[in-house]
């Protein structure tokens, strides 16, 4: 998933530069540069909303727009630091489904609670995502997948990131609405579980489109369906899960731009209305698309009604699992 995401940031700062810069802004906003948190390493993560974050300002706006990468504890570290930062528009917050809409749902406490101390701005993109086998499974579509897994319940496995991360929520979402017993193996990130995918130790994993395309291509991987509610622009004559025999199933990451609860309006909307345009502009779709996602936009309400359709559904099922946090 890190190799999707290398050299995008850039794209969210100018965006959100000409945000910023937009006529109707606050009188006097901005007057300095704007911070931008973002709780993954650079490089990884919510990188992939980079088309809405800059290499440079605007020619109207010159204070600029400053990205600070705070990793750590699944993105809680530096969620928590844009929670607590003043809110007058000089610090976001570019947040992502993990720490907003998942950890929160699991078994512990968060320093921080994302309806209450956050004011949503923009949804930036949904990230549906691929699943794909071990061409050693004997399967070659998605109804096959299911047919083998309720054939041999308990004997196919699948890989994910680890415990809590959206990949194996949206697996153990399959799992309850297909009602199909799949063995989950966790890893310490992507990486060596997409290398124990490819190595044949797993057969089954779900990741995004652009991670898995170079090794679907070379036939290394088999893909077989998307999980979001439409098809994949890179791959699109794969079915969704719906399409393929799950009705009603819907699994995407999402990154989108969030500000502290008591940033006034006036900015907040300012910022929506200039990041929601410069996203429908060709580069942000081809920058996108070349990465697997949809383009988000849409009002503050509406993300906010996003986060709390995905709050209540990703809780429910953590909640079913006994799903624990550790994040402090």
């Amino acid at each position: 998933m890190k190799s999707s995401v290398i050299g995008c940031l850039g794209f969210v700062v100018t965006v959100a530069a000409l945000a910023v810069a937009d006529g109707a802004a606050a009188q006097g906003y901005p007057a300095k540069p704007i911070r931008l948190i973002v709780p993954f390493a650079p490089g990884g993560g919510v990188d992939f909303a980079a088309p809405l974050v800059g290499q440079k300002p605007s020619a109207a706006f010159q204070q600029g727009v400053v990205a600070d990468n705070r990793a750590g504890a699944g993105g809680v570290i530096g969620t928590e630091l844009a929670a607590k930062a003043p809110p007058d528009g000089y610090t976001l917050l570019l947040g992502s489904a993990g720490p907003l809409a998942i950890l929160p749902g699991m078994a512990g406490r968060l320093p921080y609670e994302p309806l209450r101390d956050f004011a949503p701005v923009a949804l930036v993109s949904s990230l549906p995502f691929l699943f794909v086998v071990q061409p050693s499974l004997p399967v070659k579509s998605f109804s096959d997948l299911l047919q083998q897994a309720r054939a041999r319940p308990g004997q196919v496995n699948y890989a994910t990131a680890g415990n809590g991360s959206t990949t194996h929520l949206a697996t153990e979402l399959l799992k309850s609405m297909a009602q199909i017993d799949l063995v989950h193996v966790p890893y310490k990130g992507v990486a060596p579980a997409l290398a124990d995918l490819l190595g044949g130790q797993v057969q089954l994993m779900a990741g995004d489109p652009a991670t898995l395309m170079p090794q679907i291509k070379s036939g290394r991987l088999r893909a077989l369906a998307v999980t979001g509610a439409k098809r994949s622009a890179l791959a699109p004559e794969l079915p969704t899960v719906a399409e393929a025999g799950v009705p009603g199933y819907e699994a995407s990451g999402w990154f989108g731009v969030l500000a502290p609860a008591a940033t006034s309006r006036e900015i907040v909307a300012q910022l929506n209305r200039t990041i929601v345009a410069a996203m429908q502009t060709p580069d942000a779709r081809e920058r996108l698309a070349a990465l697997g996602g949809e383009i988000g936009g849409g009002t503050p309400a509406e993300f906010a009604a996003r986060m709390r359709e995905d709050l209540a559904k990703w809780g429910r099922l953590s909640r079913a699992l006994g799903l624990q946090s550790a994040a402090p």
